[in-house]
């Protein structure tokens, strides 16, 4: 069995549902025409296509006050700049999808499915550096760099060339086994390993998810402007209620922590299994957020509460702030009614 199998079974041995091998081209050759966006079939000119794509993404202003996003685009397209001599990324995902329904009667919140359980970055960072210790003992000498969404990593790319599913017009990864549920790590690494042989692009001229957008943020497909996208005004984007504008927040429905709406509508997720990973089991709080009760939370209180969940990205100041607009658009709906 070569290293590449080996590492491979150990993965799946962790609980990875996914994991893809990609490597990294170091001929450094661009293309002869820079593309303007990311097509949906990848090569061996990633890196420069990555930076291509990303500079037009920033170009546009379509990172919002994500500011990070904005620092050396060219250490954020090449894994190289990230590990000097990488030559290859482990990608691995996990399925986060249950058959749970979320509590959708008048005066409850809604949470995207991801954050329904414990949060993934500290359950997949775990897993990830026993791999990384497989990989030290299978390769003594190499180096290693995971990221669970952490670092200057372009992953889905990198996902999709590593064959776990393609970037769908959401400009998320679908996968033909998972759907859309897959949460996405991977490692860096100096070993040279054979690669997978890259997803091809199913979404064919289904625009079902541009569709579905509430407020129009897949502005074409395979771009989505940050700005307009509920997940960043309820996650990424800090302020009070003046921060978001009035128009974008009376499509925010009863969502105050992410929005699943481009991803629920995917025909692939008819397909999904369930997860088998226990950390990713919903808790009544988050499957049934009273917003009466959320507008109540005390600082004490959402610490204890979203100690171990990804909701605690978005700060309390960030969770009233949405409970408060939820609250403003049931009012709307109900004629002025609390009941």
């Amino acid at each position: 069995m070569s290293i590449a199998e080996m590492i491979k079974r150990e993965a799946r041995a962790l609980g990875f549902d996914a994991v893809g091998l990609s490597r990294i081209d170091s001929s450094g050759q661009p293309p002869v025409e820079p593309p303007s966006s990311l097509p949906p079939d990848l090569d061996s000119s990633l890196p420069y296509r990555l930076f291509s794509h990303l500079t037009e993404w920033l170009r546009l202003g379509y990172y919002g006050t994500m500011a990070w996003m904005t620092r050396d685009p060219n250490r954020r397209s090449d894994p190289k700049l990230v590990l000097p001599g990488c030559r290859s990324i482990v990608s691995v995902g996990m399925n986060y999808y249950t058959d749970n329904r979320a509590n959708e009667q008048p005066g409850m919140g809604r949470i995207a499915r991801y954050a329904w359980g414990k949060d993934y970055h500290t359950v997949m960072s775990r897993r990830l550096a026993q791999l990384e210790a497989k990989i030290a003992t299978l390769a003594p000498g190499v180096t290693t760099r995971a990221y669970v969404d952490t670092g200057p990593i372009m992953e889905k790319a990198w996902a999709q060339q590593a064959g776990l599913g393609w970037i769908g017009k959401h400009s998320n990864l679908v996968s033909a086994e998972c759907g859309s549920w897959l949460l996405l790590g991977e490692i860096l690494t100096t070993l040279d390993l054979e690669p997978d042989e890259p997803a091809t692009d199913l979404c064919g001229s289904c625009t079902l998810c541009i569709q579905a957008c509430p407020t129009g943020a897949i502005v074409e497909p395979y771009v989505v402007d940050a700005r307009l996208c509920i997940s960043y005004l309820t996650i990424e984007l800090r302020g009070d209620r003046a921060a978001i504008p009035d128009d974008l927040a009376s499509q925010m429905g009863n969502r105050i922590f992410g929005c699943d709406d481009c991803l629920d509508i995917c025909p692939f997720n008819l397909r999904a299994d369930a997860t088998n990973e226990p950390a990713f089991t919903p808790t009544p709080l988050t499957l049934a957020p009273s917003l009466n009760a959320l507008a109540e939370v005390s600082d004490e209180s959402f610490a204890s509460l979203f100690k171990e969940s990804p909701l605690k990205r978005a700060k309390r100041s960030g969770l009233l702030r949405n409970v408060g607009i939820a609250e403003e658009n049931r009012r709307r709906q109900t004629g002025g009614r609390t009941s």
